[in-house]
Formats: structure tokens, sequence, C-alpha cells
């Protein structure tokens, strides 16, 4: 018997008053495997707890140790990490043991005190980037390859098949006697099948080949790849077709990082199987490879040796599964309905019903209608079945965000919205169930606080950094409130709103409490520290992406201009939501007047009279962190700029030191760190530019905006009409071309969500209560652009624009 843990759940009922959201509800089943414990059950009814030791037909079972249940009710461990550690196993909805986690105390502490050692980091090799590569993806499982089809993955490379964060294939490459293949050609099918046409040899000798072969690939809870071989010679040819297969388990980060850890990989044959193994105390994972022709196999890989006569053919299909254990020894996936996967006729399905039902668009400009179509496309696709909710979560972006990122899914949920208004909803859901419950410093967690990152690997299991649940952020809590607010200003869904009444109260206490450490009024960003380097909680994480002019660093913590910039609107929009939904006018008041506080604040301490642009940052002491960069204008975005300083902020978003020709680079080539390939010291990002465009068009500055747009759509078609993550900052005059950068995502929400944004700035779309404002701003000679059959409170509305030449220059109010 465990009197502590009896005691927990005694007091459990008595401690749930105001803690618990409306839903999910249901009954939990806590088992404890050690036999000396008997089960407890906890009804979630409501915002209500029942706590009882009967129960019938229990909608979550939760079986784990009593150890393990006392590490988590005291702090030591997380749900999630638990989960993928495999030492704990549930049967069942899974969001419902997210829910109680609401019911656990405050303090915790969960990081492990002594992660795993014996990381090396890896010089990444010069190659070819992911766009010359091509892949395939479902939800977040994803197979990136040479053209070809094969895998021979480098640790700094991200080729393989992932899942779950992990590569589980590091090597697939086929040879026909002996020799490697050459690409005719390829077929991107959907974005989760592509087949390759490949001949044996070099192209110096292939023109005459009488033996090609089809690769025909798919992935979806499974990887499947079905190998035909054609045979045009007069006479039966005797083949060697040989594949050779390796796992690695490298985790997405550690690639991305340039780091690689130690891991003994076993291999075993069954009769028609081979499979690889890692383990890790608990953990275990596992790549199952099968043939459905017969075959030698081998612990590194399968050799068919077959005679395949005159002009015939001959095919197998190659099927892999990706296992992640849980305390039972089953996949995890199998137990939890949470995790109920789909065929890949039905995500077809799924992906074509939900582009046709977006608005129509119909533009002279090309590249505009190429673009929105593969953006649309992207954005559809761009899901993943998680174990932690029952409906499909948001992905950020291949290969690096396959999961769910906190303010990457409320961007792209933003600027989708009155084209793919359910992202948004998905978005809300799994951020609401997801928040902060705790404080512990390890994850960055605090009450209230919305999550930016959820993973799945090794890492996150034993909690050798926070991945399984990590708040590093400080803005996606005041993008939570802003994204709940334009739902319902494009939607009318007050429904939703009042379902999520507790977790916004709940985000605007943690702007109240816990963001002001400093107590100067800001919203503060934190010293993050990761193994490329300390780095803080904005949008722009990398080690040196705030800085001074000259160069120099600041010291933490930081009040980051545009994190303010939210908070203002945040609390603006909450004022509205309060008053509209909630029937809270006092919680309004409160908050209009602190939202012009701030602004006041805002405007006082960080404009630069002498530079005529606000401050990058502001240290603790009250120092400005002078260096130019584009967050600026999400101050635009935001509406905290007072208007007689729009103008000068528009002069340098579109001064030669900030605009390239294709988009606002994210530091001005003016500043210290300045570097066109620099992440967030140079490139240019789509995303950031698609909010960029629409604070102009707030300001109404449509010529500036325009021009932002058509900048980042000419570039477009240079990439198919699929945006990348970001790309170099080099000026158009001198490349001519925009310059790839060689590993980023791509797909990538937010920027496919960029072009929806700029389409909205061009079409100047506004939602006011049942009616929607159509105010459009073209170039001159760009042609018309219809959008038809927008849906909200006003039901269905189109929009038209045509190029026309521009007024003067709006005068400030």
């Amino acid at each position: 018997m465990s009197r502590p843990l009896d005691r927990f759940f005694e007091q459990l009922a008595e401690s749930a008053p105001d803690r618990l959201p409306s839903t999910p509800t249901g009954l939990l089943q806590f088992v404890f495997d050690d036999g000396a414990h008997p089960a407890w059950f906890v009804r979630l009814d409501g915002r209500r707890v029942q706590v009882e030791r009967t129960g019938h037909r229990p909608d979550c079972v939760v079986e784990l140790s009593t150890t393990a249940f006392e590490d988590l009710v005291a702090g030591h461990d997380h749900v999630v990490a638990m989960l993928f550690r495999g030492i704990v196993s549930v049967e069942g909805d899974l969001s419902l043991l997210l829910v109680f986690r609401r019911l656990l105390p405050t303090a915790a502490d969960s990081g492990n005190p002594h992660p795993v050692g014996g990381v090396v980091r890896r010089t990444p090799r010069n190659g070819i980037g992911l766009h010359e590569r091509t892949s395939i993806f479902f939800g977040n499982s994803f197979m990136i390859s040479a053209r070809n089809g094969d895998v021979e993955a480098e640790p700094t490379v991200p080729l393989g098949l992932f899942f779950f964060d992990t590569r589980f294939l590091s090597t697939w490459r086929l040879t026909v006697d002996g020799e490697q293949l050459a690409v005719l050609s390829i077929d991107d099918i959907r974005s989760f099948e592509s087949k390759f046409a490949l001949v044996p040899g070099q192209p110096t000798h292939y023109v005459n080949t009488t033996t090609s072969i089809l690769r025909h690939r798919s992935i979806g809870d499974d990887f499947e790849e079905v190998l035909t071989l054609f045979n045009f010679a007069p006479e039966p040819v005797r083949y060697t077709i040989r594949l050779d297969v390796g796992a690695d388990f490298a985790e997405v980060q550690e690639i991305r990082d340039g780091f690689q850890r130690p891991r003994t990989v076993s291999a075993s044959v069954d009769q028609d199987s081979l499979r690889l193994h890692y383990r890790r105390q608990t953990l275990h994972r596992e790549t199952v490879i099968s043939t459905s022709e017969p075959a030698h196999i081998d612990e590194h890989g399968l050799t068919f040796t077959v005679t395949i006569e005159s002009h015939a053919t001959w095919s197998t299909r190659l099927r892999v599964l990706t296992l992640i254990r849980d305390l039972r020894r089953h996949d995890l996936r199998d137990r939890l309905r949470s995790a109920t996967g789909r065929s890949r006729v039905e995500a077809g399905r799924e992906i074509d019903e939900i582009v046709s039902n977006v608005p129509e668009l119909r533009a002279d400009h090309l590249p505009l209608n190429e673009a929105y179509r593969v953006s649309v496309h992207d954005l559809a696709a761009l899901y993943y079945q998680g174990v932690n909710f029952r409906e499909r979560l948001p992905a950020t972006g291949l290969p690096w965000s396959m999961t769910l990122l906190g303010r990457e899914s409320l961007v792209s949920s933003f600027q989708a919205l009155p084209f793919l208004p359910e992202r948004a909803v998905s978005t809300l859901r799994i951020l609401a169930l997801c928040q902060g419950t705790r404080v512990d410093e390890f994850r960055g967690e605090q009450p209230g606080r919305i999550v930016q990152e959820s993973r799945y690997g090794e890492s996150a299991a034993f909690n050798d950094a926070p991945d399984a649940a990590d708040f590093s952020a400080a803005d996606t809590t005041a993008l939570f409130l802003v994204l709940l607010d334009e739902y319902e200003r494009w939607t009318g869904d007050r429904d939703l709103v009042c379902r999520y009444e507790i977790e916004a109260r709940a985000a605007l206490t943690w702007m109240d409490e816990y963001a002001d450490p400093v107590g100067a009024g800001y919203v503060w960003s934190s010293r993050r520290q990761t193994r490329t380097g300390p780095i803080n909680e904005s949008w722009r994480g990398s080690p040196q992406a705030i800085c001074f002019h000259d160069g120099r660093l600041p010291t933490f913590p930081q009040a980051i201009c545009e994190i303010q910039g939210y908070t203002y609107d945040a609390k603006l929009r909450a004022a509205r939501l309060a008053r509209r939904c909630w029937g809270d006018p006092a919680l309004a008041e409160r908050l209009e007047r602190e939202a012009a506080d701030l602004r006041v604040r805002f405007n006082r301490d960080f404009w630069l009279p002498d530079r005529g642009y606000y401050a990058l940052a502001l240290q603790a002491d009250g120092t400005p962190v002078d260096a130019l960069a584009s967050n600026i204008g999400h101050l635009l975005f935001s509406g905290i700029v007072e208007p007689e300083r729009a103008g000068s902020l528009v002069d340098h978003l579109l001064g030669p030191a900030l605009f390239s020709g294709w988009g606002v680079r994210t530091l001005a080539s003016t500043e210290g760190r300045f570097s066109p390939l620099g992440h967030h010291n140079g490139a240019i990002w789509p995303a950031d530019n698609s909010l960029i465009a629409w604070g102009l068009r707030r300001y109404g500055f449509k010529r500036e905006a325009a021009r932002i747009a058509w900048g980042l759509l000419e570039a477009s078609r240079y990439f198919g009409g699929r945006l990348p993550g970001f790309f170099a900052g080099y000026d158009r005059d001198r490349t001519r071309v925009p310059v790839p950068y060689r590993f980023t995502d791509s797909p990538y929400a937010p920027s496919a969500g960029a072009t929806l944004l700029l389409l909205r700035a061009l079409l100047g779309l506004e939602p006011y209560g049942n009616h929607l404002a159509v105010d459009a701003g073209l170039p001159e000679g760009t042609g018309e652009i219809e959008l038809l059959d927008l849906r909200g409170p006003w039901g269905y509305a189109d929009a038209l624009g045509r190029g026309r030449p521009f007024r003067d220059r709006p005068v400030a109010r």
C-alpha cells in the first residue's frame, strides 16, 4: 500500500474546483501493475471530479507502477515522456489523462538529473539540399530519399524514413546485378505517394538498356514500396536484386543540430522479415521489413534472385512497420482511441474534400494561381494523427517540424482562417488541452502558458531535453488569444469561444502573474540553454538573432518588441470576447485599460528617435537593443504603433537595407551580424513577410503591402509554387533568382499560410459582424483577382480586385 498515493486520490475532489475545462469528460481508471495497490477511478464531468474505488467501462485505462505514479504527482516526470519511454500503458482516450494533469500539484522539476552522455558534434558535409531530393509524407511519418529513391543517410542529412521524430530507416539502397539505379522520371502522385522510373547503371550507358525498374512507394500507418522489374530482352534474364537496409534510430533534432548519439542497434531475422531493434532501458523502437516474394534475408538487407522471361515482369511488395513499444510491449498506438489511424485512401479523400471546400481563386497573375493551389494542398495535408487527441493535429513542416509547434500552428491558422477555418479549430483544441498547469523550470512550464513544442523522440522520452512538452516561448500565449478572437470574427462560432473561457482566462493570468519577472510591465523572454547555445523565447530563436547594431549580444531577460505588440493585441481581443461571449464587462474594461497603458509605455520606452524605428528589444536595465530587424513590421500587424510613426517604419521595411526585392530580410544588411544565409540574421521568411504585409494594410499602406506580396509571389515561381520556410536574403538585382537554403522545411505550414494572408492583404478582406469588407489594392497591370465563396457569418461572399494606380500614402491621424 502507498499512503501518499491514497492521500492524493482522497483529496482530489476537494482540490478540483475551477481547475478543469468543460471538455473532454469521461472516466479514468488507474491500475498499478505491481499488484500491491487497488485501482482508483476518477470521473471528469464538466469541471467536476468524482473519485471512487470502483467503476464500470472506463474511457481511459492507465497502467503503471506505484513508483511511476508517485514520480508523476511529485513533478519528477511528464505523462507524454512516460508514455514514449514505455513505463506507462494507456488504453482508450489519452486526452482524459492530459486533462487529469490539471489536478496534479503545481510544483514540478521533471528534468533528467543524469542525461545520456557521449553526444558528438558532427560537421555537416557539403552536399545537395532538400530541394534536390524527393519526399512523401503522411501525418508525421515521412520518407526523404535521393532522386532514384535510395537512402544512404549521414548523421547531419535528413534522409530516411521518419516517424514520431525518429529515423526508422537510415539505409534503403536498391541495386540490380550490383549496379545502382539512375532515374528517368519521378511522378509525385500525391503528398503520400510517388513513382520512380529507373534503369540500372549511369546515364552514359543506359540508353539501350533492356531492363527497367519501377518503384512505387506510399506512406501511411506503414511504408510500402512495390518494386517491378521489366525485362525487354529477347531472352530470359536472371537478376540479382539487392536491397540494403539499416536503421540508426537518430532523432530528427540531432540531425538538424549536427549532433550524433551512439546507439547500439541489433538485428534479427524471422522467416519472412528483418527486424531492427533499438533499446534503452524501457524504451524500445523497432523497424520491421517484410516482403511479399521469397527472399534471402540477412541482418543487413534482402536479396532476390529471379529469372524473368522475355518481355515479362517481376514484382514484390515491401512493407515497413515503425513500432514504439509501450509498457506491455504493444505498439502504443494499438490501444489508444485517440491514435486511430486512417488508410491512404481515406486520407486522400479527406485532403480532396478539404481542398474542394476552400474559396475558388481566379487570377490573371499565374504565379498567384499556382502558389494558391500548392499552399492549399499543403495545408490540407500537413496534419498528423497524434497520440494525445482524437482529431488530427496540425503539423508544421518537412523535415524538421513534422510535429506540434505552438507558435507556428497559431500563425498558420491565423493566416488560413478565411480559407481553412478548421485548422484553427484543431490548433485551439490541442493547445488548450496541453496548456501549462505546473511550475516546471526544466520545461519553462507555468500555469496558463501555451506550449511551444511537443516531440516524441528519445530525448523527450527520458527528459534529457524538455521536448515532450516544451513551453519556452514568450509569444504563444498571447497568440492563442489572438487566434481565438480572430476565429470568432471569421466564423461567428461563440460556442467554441465559450468552451475555452477557462483556458483563455488562464492565459491572461499568465501574462499578469508570470510573464513579467522584471516588473517593468512587459512580457520577457528568458534564456533557454540548448545544445547549440543559449536562445531567446521568440520566433527568432537562434543564439545570435537578438543583437545590437554593432553585433554585441544583449543580456537576459529580454523584452522583445513584437511580443509586446502581440500582448497589446491579445488584451484588446480578449476584452472583446469578455464583453461579447463571456458576459464579463468588468474584465473587458480592465483589459482595455491595460492595453492602453502598455501602448503608451511601449511607445515611450522602445522608440529610437535618432533611428526612426523601434528597438528590437530591451534589456532588464532598460537599455534598448538597437538592431534594425523585420520585427518592426510585426508591430504594425499588432496595432501597437502610434500612427504618426508608421510611415517611418514603412520607409525602413521597404528600404534597401531590409527589402531584398524578393521580401523583407530578418536583419538589415547594415547590421553587424547580417548574413544573407543567417536563419534569423538576414534570410527571408515568407511567414514573417505575410504578417508585415498585413500590418501595412492595417495602417493603410496598400502599395507597400502589394510590393511585398508581389515579390514573394514572384519568388514562388522558382520553388514550384511552394515557398520554403526561408530562403537567402541576397539582393534580387545581384542573384536574379531567389537562392534556396540547403536544408529548410518545405512544405512549411506558415509559408503555405503566407500565400493566403498575402492574398487577403491584396484584396483587403476584413470581417465586420455579418458583413465582409473588401478593399483591394493591386498593382497596376496585374489584371484581376476573383475569390469566390468566402464563408463566414454573412453566408458566402465573393471578392474582386483589379490592378490600378495607387493613391498617395495614408496620412497619420
